[in-house]
């Protein structure tokens, strides 16, 4: 009898199971259609992966930055060196996946190395800060000199040595003008008294950072001189450049003097020392600080002016004209003017990235190839990142990169293309559209900033667009040709007509900043925009940038989603500074109450900025609400269903105990710059100096309730470390 089998084959009868119904082969041909379609979507999409590299490479930098610890660090390098492993393990062998295996490698990889670059440039120039503020006798040599006449003061960088272990440090002082002198330059061996302070951590959650700006700038203190300056060994006057760079300001500023001498001092060598405050407020306000900051604009003014003219005058020698390529030499010629203009002008990073960027214009017009590119971006940002990986984080090079991204992507689109293609028409309809057009960059420009800006200074200008029209060909084409015909006329000592013209263009570019800073509605001001809202307008900005067609409009949903987060981001009721003698609160007057009328402008600026408010604050104790003795203040707050009663420290005398801990146990906050015993119990949250020497600064959203801390994005980066330690 033959005995009967199961058949090797299932038919289908057995449905009691539902892993026996999925074949394995049919999970991999689902897992091969998916594959199909991204190669597809990467094919068809117009991938340029010159710009996205530099994207993840930059994606890499914020990663340690935003990680805290060095576990997380090493985790995510070896995560961007898994994921070019793992791709080349899958895919090896497999057709039709090209664009799959290229994104993932290059991409993992330059991301791992941005992790690493920037935790190299850390190690290698970070400084460990003073423990403590003291105030002693230096001897240091003067490594640079910075002229603030706006300030009152000059600043020196000085190699000293710490008075009690005689490290070697770096530091950076405040001279007043009245004890200035001219023997005070690079070189110089001096002998000092000066009161130095650690740098500062943020004063509060979204503040600006000195501290970490410290640490990879390498100084361990700065301070302010206390008497009179002794010169031991006179210095050799300091760097060729740094010397012209002055003596260019100074001759600029004698010959036209005032707010329009400063700014022409600003365009003529990079000094923006003498600019008054007001004037850069205005400026600011306005949306035209990137005109006093040397970048994109003036860099590519002065390369274009030399390229122009070195063209006409190398087409005057037939003999060269017939033998060499004149546009190979102007660019050459244009390139060295470039590169001097960085130079003198302090070689700070939107400067750098202009000159790179347009070397690498100057290269592609002499080789025929296409001019402005965002793989000319991509190398300018990559160049930049690879020095000072640092910079990323900092907004001078946000701001750059994004406005000269916004332009090259806004240039590249297809409709743009079209409306700018040249027509038989006449010079009336030519010159509409290129007005046209200046607006819409314009508008553009400041669509891709404001987040930028917000983010770092928390305030922005509304109408810059508006403002812009008038104000870049104005100084483009007006102000900064007439500086250069000046100075060269200076030589023969002919200059005074053409600064009497520069001054005149100066002030109407000032009367600009002035009149839009000042209507109604011109500043828009943000108490603070948290990191993953940041992080999604950039994801956004870039999606729209860097893809081409209809894909690219998919940044519109991080952006959008990013703009109801930050319209749904409440201000603080309670801000505290990190040493627990500021505090703020807000929502119960139209100006900002304040426990103490600081007379630094530096802890108002920062709790008014917090705060979004330009009201000056008022101090508790003069406002009817508070109850306020020598020693503490008291208010009751309204949020949402409940009365919160805060309890504040005003002064460090001694407090009976028992009194003090029924006073806690009656408050739902008790916030004190000193040590409080812990007998004292309140409600909700203690706020006293031991506290806070972990936490740093807080800002609290009392409907909720939400606090937020310095130390929270902080992690154990050197400067917090150094500042925890102290």
């Amino acid at each position: 009898m033959a005995t009967r089998q199961s058949p090797l084959i299932p038919l289908g009868e057995d449905t009691g199971h539902a892993a026996s119904q999925q074949s394995p082969w049919r999970m991999r041909a689902l897992l091969s259609s998916a594959g199909n379609k991204i190669e597809a979507f990467l094919a068809d999409a117009g991938l340029a992966r010159g710009p996205w590299l530099a994207v993840f490479f930059a994606a890499g930098i914020a990663a340690w930055f935003v990680l805290g610890t060095s576990t997380e660090w090493v985790l995510a390098i070896a995560c961007g060196l898994l994921v070019p492993l793992a791709a080349t393990a899958a895919l090896r062998g497999a057709d039709g996946r090209s664009h799959i295996l290229a994104v993932l490698v290059g991409c993992g990889l330059v991301f791992a190395a941005g992790v690493g670059i920037v935790w190299a440039r850390s190690e290698m120039v970070g400084a460990q800060p003073i423990e403590r503020p003291l105030a002693a006798e230096f001897t240091g040599r003067i490594l640079e000199r910075i002229e603030q006449p706006a300030e009152q003061r000059i600043r020196l960088v000085l190699a000293a040595r710490e008075p009690d272990t005689q490290r070697a440090i770096k530091l950076r002082i405040n001279v007043p003008l009245d004890a200035d002198r001219p023997d005070l330059t690079e070189g110089a061996l001096i002998r000092f008294g000066a009161r130095l302070m650690p740098p500062a951590p943020p004063m509060l959650p979204g503040a600006y950072d000195f501290s970490q700006a410290a640490w990879f700038a390498g100084l361990a203190a700065t301070g302010s001189v206390n008497g009179e300056i002794q010169v031991i060994e006179a210095g050799e006057g300091g760097a060729f450049i740094a010397n012209l760079q002055r003596r260019l300001s100074a001759h600029v500023r004698a010959e036209l003097p005032g707010s329009s001498g400063a700014i022409a001092a600003a365009f003529a060598s990079g000094d923006r020392g003498a600019i008054s405050p007001m004037d850069e407020e205005a400026m600011r306000d306005a949306g035209l600080t990137h005109l006093l900051s040397i970048s994109g604009l003036h860099v590519s003014a002065v390369i274009a002016a030399a390229y122009f003219i070195a063209l006409k005058l190398l087409a005057l020698w037939p003999w060269l004209a017939l033998r060499l390529r004149l546009p190979v030499m102007a660019a050459a010629i244009a390139a060295l003017a470039g590169i001097g203009y960085t130079l003198l002008t302090g070689a700070e990073v939107p400067t750098v990235r202009s000159c790179a960027g347009a070397l690498l214009v100057l290269g592609a017009l002499a080789l025929g190839r296409e001019p402005l590119s965002l793989r000319m971006v991509a190398v300018a940002a990559m160049f930049v990142l690879l020095l000072w990986p640092e910079s990323l984080v900092g907004p001078s090079f946000q701001m750059s990169f994004a406005a000269v991204i916004a332009i090259v992507a806004l240039h590249e689109a297809a409709p743009v293309r079209a409306f700018l293609r040249p027509r038989d028409e006449g010079w009336l309809a030519v010159t509409s559209r290129r007005a046209a057009m200046l607006l819409l960059t314009g508008l553009v420009i400041e669509i891709a900033l404001m987040p930028i800006v917000l983010f770092h200074f928390h305030r922005a200008g509304v109408y810059g667009a508006l403002a812009n029209v008038i104000a870049i060909p104005l100084v483009t084409f007006v102000s900064m040709p007439l500086i250069a015909i000046a100075l060269l006329l200076d030589v023969a000592g002919l200059g005074a007509p053409g600064w009497w013209l520069v001054g005149h263009s100066l002030d109407m570019l000032l009367a600009i900043a002035h009149f839009t800073a000042s209507q109604t509605g011109a500043v828009k001001l943000m108490p603070q925009m948290g990191q993953g809202t940041f992080a999604l307008f950039i994801a956004g900005g870039l999606w729209l940038a860097l893809w081409r067609g209809k894909v690219r409009l998919w940044g519109l949903a991080p952006s959008a989603l990013a703009t109801v987060l930050l319209l749904m981001t409440p201000t603080p009721d309670i801000l505290i500074s990190g040493d627990g003698r500021h505090v703020g609160i807000t929502g119960e007057d139209e100006r900002l109450l304040v426990l103490r009328e600081s007379r630094s402008d530096y802890a108002k600026d920062n709790l008014l900025q917090m705060a979004g408010s330009e009201e000056e604050p008022v101090a508790l104790a003069n406002w009817a609400g508070a109850d306020c003795s020598r020693d503490f203040c008291t208010v009751t707050l309204r949020r949402g269903e409940r009365d919160w009663i805060l309890l504040m420290s005003r002064s460090r005398e001694m407090v009976a105990e028992r009194a003090l801990a029924a006073a806690c146990e009656r408050s739902d906050i008790v916030i004190a710059d000193r040590w409080l015993p812990s007998s004292c119990r309140p409600r909700w949250l203690k706020a006293d100096r031991r506290m806070l020497s972990e936490t740093g600064g807080l800002s609290i959203v009392l409907d909720g309730p939400k606090l937020t801390s310095v130390a929270e994005g902080q992690g154990n980066h050197g400067w917090w470390q150094a500042a925890q330690g102290r």
